[in-house]
């Protein structure tokens, strides 16, 4: 069974489990299908927020329950509630639990020497940060801890997923390039130099990760990203590349010059890579994907939701609240103009 199925892991994970022989029940609030799914894929409306709707859906039982929306310890408390009817279970977290040697997360990231400097690559021993209700990150803390806890009733792989990308994304860092690429921007202005590193995570990378945890139950945590951790430059240089274009990019030393100038969605001043040895050794992971590769599928995806001039905020609203302004190329302009005078 898998929670959160129309999602973009969830439409992968659904499919790679179908595929590798596995009965598979796709649970979402609307109980709709993808198109890319095998037939015998079955359906199922229900909100995971309902806790009587999802003991309904989960019926009599399922040999491994994947989730990939659950966001709290509420949402590990109502997994273990049905310990009794799932073998095994398979939930999606994030790197964002981690905290450096000083205390420093993601949450502390806009502090003044507030960004995290991790180990390079970073491991799942490094400490994580104390759960409570007042982030996305210590919310994921407390899911985890939870269902770390709870191993004896439910054996657990928690995947810590980097920057997800791929179709169906609700904030595709890859909208940053796309976007201009299709405006004609000629320059593009670059923080940090254009090396910040913050490791991407594909969905079908995640989906094997899935599939392999799926067939070998444990209680576990490990890191759920691509095998590389391309630059920001490199980056952009592939989604150029699949858009046949060839902007100038005007690199910045440290942090962005202005407010809406230069910070992209994967500026960070210090490198985010992680270690992903203990999946090869847990699991037998191999990726089945690099980032380059997996690049068309989601520049096409992007181009589709833009397409007809339609507003970037309209298709993108959660973009726009996370991230802010990404466009304002009228103060891009006016730096680059005060640069070159």
């Amino acid at each position: 069974m898998v929670i959160g199925a129309t999602g973009q892991i969830g439409r992968v994970a659904v499919g790679a489990l179908a595929r590798d022989g596995w009965a598979v029940t796709a649970v979402s609030r609307g109980g709709d299908r993808d198109d890319g799914w095998p037939q015998d894929v079955r359906s199922v409306p229900a909100d995971r927020g309902d806790d009587a709707a999802l003991a309904a859906a989960v019926g009599d039982g399922c040999e491994v329950l994947v989730d990939v929306v659950a966001f709290g310890p509420e949402h590990a408390r109502q997994l273990l509630a049905l310990s009794d009817r799932v073998g095994s279970a398979v939930v999606v977290s994030s790197v964002s639990v981690y905290e450096d040697d000083k205390g420093r997360n993601f949450d502390t990231q806009a502090e003044p020497d507030g960004f995290p400097e991790y180990p390079v690559p970073l491991p799942e021993s490094q400490r994580t940060i104390r759960p409570d209700d007042t982030s996305y990150s210590t919310r994921k803390a407390g899911l985890e801890r939870e269902l770390l806890a709870g191993a004896d009733r439910l054996p657990t792989t928690l995947l810590r997923a980097g920057a997800v990308h791929g179709p169906y994304c609700r904030t595709p860092r890859e909208l940053y390039f796309v976007k201009r690429n299709l405006d004609g921007r000629p320059h593009r202005v670059l923080s940090y130099a254009g090396e910040s590193r913050f490791h991407p995570a594909s969905v079908h990378n995640i989906a094997e990760l899935i599939r392999l945890a799926a067939a070998r139950p444990g209680t576990r945590a490990l890191n759920a990203v691509d095998p590389d951790a391309p630059t920001v430059v490199e980056i952009a240089a592939a989604i150029d590349a699949v858009m046949g274009v060839e902007p100038v990019n005007v690199l910045v030393d440290g942090p962005a010059p202005a407010p809406t100038v230069g910070d992209t969605p994967w500026s960070v001043p210090v490198p985010v890579v992680c270690d992903m040895t203990a999946a090869e050794r847990e699991l037998g992971y191999r990726p089945v994907i690099r980032y380059a590769e997996s690049l068309p599928e989601t520049v096409a995806w992007i181009e589709g939701r833009l397409a007809g001039g339609r507003d970037w905020r309209e298709a993108y609203p959660k973009m726009a609240a996370a991230y802010g302004d990404l466009f304002d190329y009228a103060a891009e302009d006016a730096w680059l103009a005060g640069r070159s005078a």
